[in-house]
């Protein structure tokens, strides 16, 4: 269909509409990085949904701006204020979770060509929201403590970038944090060089052990972070409620963006979520999340080393939803999906390819603990690994 516009082109390329598939009962699905949907607070959600619109339905069900809820943007100020961000409401949008701040930003400051820096591996959401735009990429190579800053300045000498995309906490796919020397570090060149960061930040709270860090934007010193932040992880993703974080100016472009593409975000559901915030111990479900998804990774991590072959390795992550699982470069982790795990084994996975927005790297995959169960993951983890085990033999056997 010739008439269709060129952006169509580079957003179906993305393999984000696998993430989330539609599930058959037999289908094992380490894909998308879906909440564990026994850590909803129904219940809670339910009396907050039936106070709001029993005190204040009409005024709920009503039009209002781009910007949000105020009570609630006052109530996230508070919360962000305790670990010294120096916000004011004023500077947090509402948005359809934190992928409608992405597609915000793209908006924002991207024309067709130009160049954005991303971390390789990196959220294929983040490049199906960037890819509608038509950029071009430099990616930064991953390394224990976050992403290669020296191949960043190289970058940044020699190119002129739009924006910075990164994940700084529980990195997403590597599980990664970023060191406070890297963030410090990046802070310092995004001000020689003039340069946007976006801080992509909706695993912040699900740091199961360590020590927290400071977010990019608590040490931003002029104005260039740009961060975003989701309930879809800490509450429910079904709220499809997020904020963005950015300095006035900016925040004043992106609102008027966000007037042309839905007029505001649900002003039903933020009031709901600033009620249960006012009447429900939220600290309290933090540390429930905290205490499920490390059990759950250290389910994920005993069936890796009781059944994964000798030739691969996996990430032992802190916090947030995934491990990064990499295999020998000669495995193709796509393939091996399309021809057996997805048709004859039923089990999902992000391979690498769609992770890279170079698509150069085969032999990794992203897979998430946050969702099944013990016995789902001790079953899932054991055919995956029969199926690598033979896929090895079969490649080291040409």
């Amino acid at each position: 269909m010739n008439q269709l516009a060129s952006r169509t082109k580079m957003t179906s390329q993305t393999g984000l509409e696998d993430l989330i598939p539609d599930i058959t009962g037999d289908i094992i699905s380490f894909a998308g990085g879906l909440p564990d949907p026994a850590q909803f607070p129904n219940q809670a959600i339910t009396e907050s949904y039936q106070r709001v619109l029993r005190e204040n339905g009409l005024d709920a069900l009503q039009y209002h701006n781009a910007k949000g809820y105020r009570p609630l943007r006052e109530k996230l100020a508070a919360q962000l204020n305790q670990e010294n961000y120096g916000i004011t409401a004023d500077e947090i949008i509402l948005t359809q979770g934190a992928q409608q701040g992405l597609d915000l930003v793209a908006k924002l400051l991207l024309n067709k060509g130009d160049n954005i820096v991303v971390e390789a591996p990196t959220y294929t959401g983040a490049l199906a929201a960037f890819a509608a735009y038509e950029p071009t990429y430099s990616e930064l190579p991953m390394e224990m403590d976050g992403p290669d800053l020296t191949q960043l300045n190289k970058i940044l000498l020699t190119q002129k970038i739009k924006f910075i995309y990164v994940i700084p906490n529980f990195q997403n796919p590597t599980g990664i944090v970023m060191s406070l020397a890297k963030r410090q570090r990046l802070i310092e060149l995004a001000n020689r060089y003039h340069v946007i960061i976006l801080e992509d930040d909706p695993y912040h709270y699900l740091r199961f052990s360590g020590e927290n860090l400071p977010s990019l934007k608590s040490l931003d010193t002029e104005g260039r972070v740009i961060s975003l932040g989701s309930f879809s992880k800490i509450l429910a993703p079904g709220l499809r409620l997020g904020w963005l974080l950015a300095d006035p100016e900016l925040l004043t472009q992106i609102r008027y963006l966000k007037d042309g593409t839905d007029l505001e975000s649900p002003e039903l559901t933020q009031q709901v979520v600033a009620d249960y915030l006012e009447h429900h111990d939220f600290k309290q479900h933090l540390a429930n999340l905290r205490a499920d998804y490390k059990q759950k990774r250290n389910w994920m991590m005993t069936a890796l080393d009781k059944y994964l072959p000798a030739g691969f390795e996996y990430s032992h992550p802190d916090g947030g939803f995934f491990l990064w699982l990499k295999g020998p470069a000669n495995l193709d982790f796509d393939k091996i999906l399309r021809e057996r795990m997805a048709p004859t084994e039923h089990i999902l996975y992000v391979p690498s390819v769609n992770l890279y927005a170079s698509k150069s790297v085969y032999n990794g995959a992203r897979i998430s603990y946050a969702a099944p169960d013990e016995a789902t993951i001790d079953y899932g983890i054991h055919r995956l690994s029969d199926v690598l085990r033979d896929e090895l033999r079969q490649a080291q056997a040409l």
